[in-house]
């Protein structure tokens, strides 16, 4: 089984190289990063993760430009956003820079996407509660063909694209096409798991609660729409390591688990790589 981090950098964490190189060196297989742009100071929209809100939500770098430094400074270490807000991002210029940042890296480029649970920022971006998740729907898929067609094109709801060129494409080739591997964050549910099985690569459930009883009704949307279940990945996010945590996970084919480095500075993140490290190469 794989072991990636994901931790929140902000302007008062350890830095990304420093952490790009330390979590390479120890053997780790990937480093994600999340997004958030702004934090409204209204708490209309209660945190998922309780109140009163962490300082690093309000701190964060953007991920892409991290992510950027990170693979500048490593060889084989694959770069994640855990997670991309979507509907708060322009889909043309997103696919851009993900392309780009694949091409750059050798395609070492995974793309976690949500929804977004903070309803005032998601408004501050023009977007809304109602719409947001047929507005990642579309942008996703438009995302798609810039990154695999000579002349792309989309027409939704949400998204317009006339006929363009865009370049560089993806390294990486995912289902027979240009592009790089999309999964999809949230908890588990008829409508999350119909989109992974339309257009995704996989889940991210964070913290893995219930994880076992959502992997049948995952197959079975795959299923539904003539998917093998056996392309979608299920990557357990944020979570903190124990043995028997690892082999329950192991147990039901997950091949990958990402575990959560606080937002600290490098001597408190370095100790707790240090503390994984029993939990590598098993």
């Amino acid at each position: 089984m794989d072991l990636g981090v994901t931790i929140f950098l902000t302007d008062r964490s350890i830095d990304p190289v420093t952490l790009a190189r330390e979590v390479e060196d120890r053997g780790f297989t990937s480093l994600w990063l999340p997004e958030h742009t702004h934090i409204p100071t209204s708490r209309r929209t209660p945190s998922p993760m309780g109140e009163p809100l962490a300082e690093e939500y309000k701190r964060c770098l953007d991920p892409f430009v991290a992510m950027g430094m990170i693979t500048a400074v490593t060889s084989t270490l694959r770069v994640g956003t855990g997670i991309a807000l979507l509907a708060e991002r322009d889909p043309i210029v997103t696919a851009k820079e993900v392309a780009t940042l694949d091409h750059c890296s050798g395609g070492r480029v995974s793309l976690g996407v949500g929804y977004g649970w903070n309803i005032e920022e998601l408004e501050d971006h023009g977007g809304s509660k109602a719409t947001r998740r047929a507005v990642v729907r579309e942008r996703v898929l438009a995302m798609q063909s810039l990154w695999a067609d000579d002349e792309a094109a989309f027409q939704g709801e949400h998204v317009q694209l006339s006929p363009s060129w865009a370049w560089p494409k993806p390294v990486q080739t995912v289902r027979g096409r240009s592009g790089v591997p999309v999964l999809v964050g949230g908890a588990a549910g008829p409508l999350l798991f119909r989109h992974i099985a339309e257009f995704a690569d996989g889940w991210i459930p964070v913290g893995g609660a219930g994880v076992a009883a959502a992997m049948a009704d995952l197959r079975a949307a795959a299923e539904a729409v003539g998917r093998d279940p056996a392309e979608l990945a299920v990557v357990p996010f944020g979570t903190l390591p124990d043995q028997g945590k690892l082999d329950h996970y192991e147990s039901l084919g997950i091949r990958e688990v990402i575990l959560r480095l606080p937002s600290a500075s490098a001597p408190e993140v370095l100790a707790t790589l240090d503390s994984f490290a029993p939990f590598l190469g098993r």
